[in-house]
């Protein structure tokens, strides 16, 4: 889970901003910004999950089930039933009696 960097920013007064506050302001959301991918779903096990604190709302990736789940502050719901699918392809077939003659 990723984590908002602290800041030790100094807070406006009034309705105007310095410019070094603005760019320092700019900077910080850019590094926290790239640290967090809200595309990236964390990948947990059953162990994993049984240690860890969740923010009511996350959704994660449980590898023991093999399903999404959202946690809902007391407990993890599946999103979705679990679904094997199959891999590859398969087949069978015969094509009679060959016999093959050398001479």
């Amino acid at each position: 889970m990723s984590k908002l960097l602290p800041t030790r920013l100094p807070q406006s007064q009034g309705e105007s901003v310095s410019t070094d506050t603005f760019n320092r302001l700019v900077r910080v959301l850019e590094i926290n910004l790239g640290a967090i991918d809200p595309d990236d779903v964390g990948h947990f096990n059953a162990t994993d999950i049984s240690g860890l604190q969740f923010a009511t709302g996350a959704i994660i990736f449980n590898t023991t089930v093999e399903v999404h789940q959202a946690y809902d502050g007391g407990s993890f719901r599946n999103l979705y039933e679990h679904q094997t699918y199959p891999t590859g392809v398969a087949a069978t077939f015969a094509v009679g009696a060959v016999t093959i003659e050398i001479t």
